[in-house]
């Protein structure tokens, strides 16, 4: 079982961390006695990855102009064996959020580093390296943004949710929850939504999948990872955005933690479904999958206000699906070629957006279909 540490953190220290054993006569003994997987009788699958970063971070929120709070990375070997550990708080230069899920107060995060502070350290960890995270597209997703704001590209190109290996290894569980995976594994989870605790259960819940995914020479569910190129702050709805003065990094001020947006239905009706080769046209439902280089918030923005309707999910009615990653084993990939929805990449809908058709019908006069 991997151990907790008993060292206190200060909320400056960046990084609390269980570096390799060896590492000199002087160095602290890992608290992580986990020895190494013996690999299957029939060898290990040439093709898995050679290293992996277990990854857990808290947030101030769901939105894309929420801020990681704190941030912890398990580094693991090919077999899955643990290497080392990092944790740090994170000053997200705004109101926490839910207190009441992450514990992390303004206080606790008032002379906490910033995240340009921690990232060079936060990059160490991550560099070619597979991130394994729950819900892995969230984490990945919030981490990259933080990168883009800090001016930087975040170091990952392949991430695997821990939710669809245990889909693939269709494991008895009764939902996706990492308390359901921690009880089947025997996991002790004392801290849940601790990014630290988080990642140490994570961690130690991925070794045997891996195995057991070994074993069965399974096709591990990598997902590749797209960059942000383009990224822009979302100013919150009703006020302004957070700033902090020189003084220091107590003196902002606080927004507070708002849900996920709602975006507007497109007031034309809906023509059907995108030809290929053809135009996009207004009323149009379009949805997105996977990740993509313009911010999601961003393409979202600009397909509304040309006129389209940018759908949650994928259905009968849908006209178009936008992914760079066809093949991927999500729901909207695998709807859209139930339904036989056309299917587009990032870069060709970018350029259908610079000339889309008029609705034939004015503003209000039709709803929209579906």
């Amino acid at each position: 079982m991997l151990e907790d540490r008993a060292t206190p953190l200060s909320p400056r220290q960046v990084a609390r961390q269980q570096p390799l054993p060896g590492a000199g006569p002087a160095a602290p003994q890992p608290a992580l006695p986990l020895p190494p997987p013996a690999a299957p009788a029939d060898g290990w699958p040439a093709d898995y990855p050679e290293a992996y970063a277990v990854v857990d971070v808290e947030t101030t929120g769901l939105r894309s102009d929420d801020r990681i709070v704190s941030a912890a990375v398990y580094r693991l070997d090919a077999h899955g064996a643990v290497e080392d550990s990092w944790y740090t708080l994170v000053n997200p230069e705004r109101d926490p959020g839910p207190v009441w899920i992450h514990g992390l107060t303004r206080e606790m995060l008032a002379d906490a580093p910033l995240f340009p502070e921690i990232a060079e350290e936060f990059t160490a960890r991550l560099e070619d390296r597979v991130l394994v995270a729950h819900n892995a597209v969230f984490d990945w997703m919030m981490i990259a943004r933080e990168y883009a704001r800090a001016g930087l590209t975040a170091p990952v190109r392949r991430r695997l949710c821990t939710i669809a290996l245990a889909r693939q290894l269709r494991l008895p569980l009764p939902n996706a929850r990492l308390a359901s995976l921690a009880e089947h594994f025997g996991v002790a989870q004392r801290k849940a939504h601790d990014a630290e605790d988080d990642a140490r259960v994570l961690a130690e819940i991925f070794r045997p999948s891996l195995r057991q995914a070994a074993e069965a020479g399974a096709r591990l569910p990598l997902l590749a990872c797209q960059p942000l190129t383009e990224w822009a702050e979302q100013a919150p709805a009703g006020g302004t955005g957070g700033t902090r003065s020189p003084g220091g990094h107590g003196a902002y001020q606080w927004r507070t933690w708002r849900p996920n947006r709602r975006l507007p239905a497109s007031p034309y009706p809906n023509p059907g479904r995108y030809v290929r080769g053809g135009r996009l046209k207004q009323g149009m439902r379009v949805a997105f999958s996977g990740d993509t280089s313009v911010d999601r918030s961003l393409l979202e923005d600009r397909a509304v206000e040309a006129g389209l309707h940018v759908a949650g999910s994928v259905s009968r009615y849908t006209s178009l699906l936008v992914t760079n990653d066809p093949g991927a084993p999500t729901s909207k990939v695998t709807r859209a070629a139930a339904h036989g929805t056309p299917v587009i990449d990032e870069a060709a809908f970018l350029h259908l957006m610079r000339d889309i058709e008029p609705a034939e019908a004015p503003p209000g006069e039709e709803g929209g279909a579906g």
